[in-house]
């Protein structure tokens, strides 16, 4: 299932979003807010080499390929990006000013500079605001069956960044609500693996930049969680169905838990 154009996206340009596995049977909905390096035609690349495009400052290397698997071995729908973070970023809130950066990595990004207030208004009714109601469509779906989701955004991180090896296999980004991050933490730190599972690493739930689950289901009491795996580990197909096995088995348990599809109330 797929949406319709809007004026910066051009007729062989793709949608801004894909719902996959509409009619998935598990209470659980998936998103990827960085699973795309598209650009649209009407933008030009944002003035960038095709390479940098194949970077990870453009998108979540592997994304879509593990929550194409995940969603499958869980039965679960999930709503994915069509355009890349570097045209508008979904995991950010619109009054951070990284949701159009004007450099990633110590990129500039030519085409991110100096743009006008029409324009940036036009990016957001093209690509995020299309993105924010394909999610909220997804979850009045689940209220109008009586069911409160859990939501599970998936990223991918790069194993280097800022000349700092990332020693993590996968991170596990939460704040208040523990019902997932600390039981799947401990399952995936029990795989014969021996992974090395980060706590809030590389990035941290906490902070303002986890958008998506702080505007769609945190504020909503959802249960939730967001995971970010290395993306050198899920590149390939048969690395993301080796995550997506891994990630199925550590949240099979959890998500059997019917006590889980609550409302969280913080103490």
């Amino acid at each position: 299932m797929t949406t319709g154009n809007a004026s910066l996206i051009g007729p062989d340009d793709p949608p801004p979003y894909t719902v996959i596995n509409d009619q998935g049977k598990a209470r659980v909905l998936l998103t990827g807010d960085h699973v795309s390096n598209v650009i649209p035609a009407a933008l030009g690349n944002l003035g960038l080499d095709k390479s940098a495009l194949q970077q990870h400052i453009a998108y979540d290397i592997g994304t879509r390929k593990l929550i194409h698997h995940l969603s499958e071995h869980l039965d679960a729908p999930a709503v994915l990006a069509g355009y890349s973070r570097l045209v508008v970023d979904l995991n950010r809130s619109l009054e951070d000013p990284s949701v159009m950066p004007e450099t990633s990595d110590d990129r500039v990004i030519p085409g991110n500079q100096n743009m006008s207030e029409v324009h940036r208004n036009e990016r957001i009714h093209c690509f995020y605001t299309p993105y924010r109601k394909a999610i909220d469509s997804m979850l009045h779906r689940f209220r109008e069956q009586g069911i409160v989701p859990a939501f599970i955004s998936i990223h991918s991180f790069t194993p280097q960044m800022a000349g700092f090896v990332r020693p993590w296999h996968a991170g596990i980004l939460w704040d208040k609500d523990p019902r997932i991050p600390l039981p799947l933490m401990q399952n995936l730190r029990a795989h014969p693996g021996g992974f090395n599972i980060g706590d809030n690493e590389p990035y941290s739930g906490k902070h303002p930049a986890d958008y998506t689950i702080d505007h769609h289901a945190e504020a909503s009491g959802l249960p939730h969680v967001s995971i970010e795996i290395r993306q050198d580990l899920v590149n390939t197909e048969e690395g993301a169905e080796r995550w997506a096995t891994i990630l199925d088995d550590a949240l099979r348990d959890i998500l059997a838990d019917p006590d889980l599809y609550q409302v969280w109330q913080s103490l």
